[in-house]
């Protein structure tokens, strides 16, 4: 099995690979094709995997892989930050593969992340994330590995984090609807459900908390993912900005038990006069 990875697609991208001999994938139909295919699968940046997919797109209409390489240009596009091209692809996917709950994923939490207060669209966009991320759950229950070489285990792990993925979709939509007791708890079953923490997944958290003003918990969160040694640098220095912030909220810390004014002393009675 070849594995691709890419930076901004959901955790632990398990790629439909190219299709090598003896193992139950779709086939590529020509030699052409295959490295056409290969040469996706093999680009190592956005821009390269984009070009490659078209390529296999354009010159392959009937190709087996069409799904597939529509979810690596969603992908791609979403790592080069482009949400309206992320959002196109992904849907574009899902025309493909209506059950491809991975594009499924990505959909749900760009949308998420791009659903504002004031936008016209918010209870349709937050529609949205709700059906992806709640379908993807349910078609994670029975869906099969994507290569045979994977170990039970691993598919197993793979499918924690897919469906962890899911969760924090499901949170960010609930922090944009302002509903931060609903995102606390989509966090806190992100990362209880998880096979890998996402110290990312702590800083939403932190965030949600001191959002509902709940200051020292959300300040035990980013505490947590500042000593996080192997948590991306960017990650610690959002949660560094995010603790500062929630103690500006907090306010000066008032003493629990602060002593009472002392008693003023009364004055001293003049002397009585002498007879």
């Amino acid at each position: 099995m070849k594995r691709i990875i890419l930076r901004g697609a959901p955790a632990l991208v398990i790629a439909l690979a190219v299709a090598l001999p003896g193992l139950a994938q779709p086939k590529p139909k020509s030699s052409e094709e295959t490295d056409a295919l290969k040469a996706m699968f093999g680009a190592q940046t956005a821009d390269a995997r984009i070009a490659a997919a078209e390529n296999v797109l354009t010159k392959f209409k009937d190709t087996d892989y069409k799904a597939v390489a529509l979810y690596f240009e969603a992908a791609s596009y979403r790592e080069k930050g482009d949400y309206e091209h992320t959002v196109v692809f992904g849907e574009r996917t899902l025309e493909a593969d209506p059950k491809h709950f991975q594009a499924m994923l990505m959909l749900a939490a760009v949308i998420a992340q791009h659903t504002k207060e004031f936008d016209l669209d918010r209870a349709e966009k937050l529609a949205q994330v709700d059906k992806y991320a709640k379908t993807a759950l349910e078609l994670l229950k029975d869906a099969p590995k994507p290569n045979p070489s994977l170990t039970d285990d691993q598919w197993t792990a793979a499918k924690k984090d897919f469906a962890a993925d899911a969760h924090v979709a499901l949170g960010m939509g609930a922090m944009a609807s302002k509903k931060y007791d609903v995102a606390q708890s989509e966090f806190k079953l992100a990362l209880e459900t998880a096979d890998r923490t996402d110290p990312a997944t702590i800083v939403r958290l932190g965030k949600a908390y001191s959002e509902d003003g709940k200051y020292d918990e959300a300040i035990a969160q980013f505490d947590k993912v500042m000593a996080m040694q192997d948590a991306n640098v960017k990650v610690r220095q959002v949660a560094q900005a995010e603790r500062v912030r929630t103690f500006q909220k907090k306010g000066p810390a008032k003493p629990a038990d602060a002593a009472p004014p002392a008693a003023t002393p009364a004055p001293p009675k003049p002397d009585a006069p002498k007879p």
